[in-house]
């Protein structure tokens, strides 16, 4: 394989005008460019990124933890974190927690041994539940930027990408209000997590600020979760409204109303946190508060690029963007 060396010897030229050539350097003339392209074409050269890394102290490369890859929202999130990475010369690596803490951790570990220039994660189940941050404060320590999105541990010093989870849960349970709704239920299976508290005090909020509503909550742990909803509705005959915290616990209200004979949304309507794809799931089309979870993944990687690309003497404060949601009106309410 043809080297830089060998480029600049056929062209007469040193090899450090042959590098700033290649990379465009306004310190070298424009036909100087050319030939340099030219040549370097016509042998098919490709840079050592091995020896380039090691030369810059930098991988161009970012890695992704992310909880569940089966996670639609999670997917998406991963499709504009790659997107954003590559319109900058940035590569990933994705590492799946599978919500375990300790999985979390090797990642990180795996990760932190040179192979990244810093990370771009959603925080695990079970790392949130136990409270655990020293990992992250560990690779922060060492150098490795982190940016978190969604999940997030409020009391680690890094950048943050989140959403409206409690002005967006807050406006959804006071637009069935408005419908006219007696009995609004919070159905959730995600309590344990940041995410999934917040959007139970928003909820919890709209319904403080009418005497005529009272809170009742179906939280969900483990599996079953078509069969719990429906004992839930059947016990509980005057819900006439459900906010769902996530999407599944939405689309399995929708079709178990409609399996034991309620009439959606003329009996009992339905809000959940999902996307249009996901909302395809049940009939009718569940309403929806969007994420723009291909929003989230490209300000996410936006943020590490900009601190990765930061002089020595550049100080940047840490700093939590705050993707707004969007509630899209379908079938499942008035």
């Amino acid at each position: 394989m043809v080297t830089l060396k060998q480029l600049a010897k056929e062209l007469n030229v040193s090899i450090s005008t042959v590098s700033k050539a290649l990379n465009d350097s306004d310190e070298i003339g424009k036909d100087t460019i050319k030939r340099v392209k030219e040549l370097a074409e016509l042998y098919n050269y490709k840079p050592n990124k091995v020896a380039l890394s090691l030369k810059q102290n930098k991988t161009k490369t970012i890695g992704v933890i992310i909880p569940n890859i089966l996670n639609y929202f999670l997917a998406k999130v991963l499709f504009g974190i790659e997107r954003e990475a590559a319109i900058h010369g940035y590569n990933i690596i994705t590492c799946i927690s599978n919500e375990s803490l300790s999985k979390e951790k090797e990642s990180l570990q795996l990760l932190a041994n040179g192979s990244v220039d810093g990370f771009i994660l959603s925080v695990a189940r079970e790392t949130q539940v136990k409270g655990e941050i020293a990992h992250f404060n560990k690779a922060i320590s060492s150098g490795l930027p982190i940016v978190m999105f969604d999940r997030v541990a409020h009391d680690v010093m890094c950048d943050k990408v989140i959403v409206d989870d409690f002005e967006a849960t807050y406006k959804a349970t006071k637009s069935l209000i408005v419908e006219k709704r007696k009995q609004i239920a919070f159905i959730t299976s995600i309590d344990s997590l940041s995410v999934g508290k917040l959007r139970e005090r928003g909820y919890n909020k709209a319904i403080s600020e009418h005497a005529s509503q009272s809170p009742i909550f179906l939280k969900i742990n483990g599996n079953n979760h078509a069969k719990k909803i429906k004992s839930f509705l059947k016990k509980n005959k005057t819900i006439d409204g459900v906010i769902a915290a996530e999407s599944a616990s939405g689309i399995i209200t929708i079709n178990t109303a409609i399996n034991i004979g309620l009439k959606v949304p003329k009996s009992i309507s339905v809000i959940g946190f999902g996307s249009k794809s996901v909302s395809n799931h049940s009939i009718p089309q569940m309403t929806t508060i969007r994420q723009h979870a291909k929003k989230i993944g490209a300000v996410a990687a936006q943020q590490l690029i900009g601190r990765l690309q930061l002089k020595s003497s550049e100080i940047l404060d840490i700093t939590t963007k705050i993707v707004k949601t969007s509630l899209v009106k379908s079938k499942s309410t008035l």
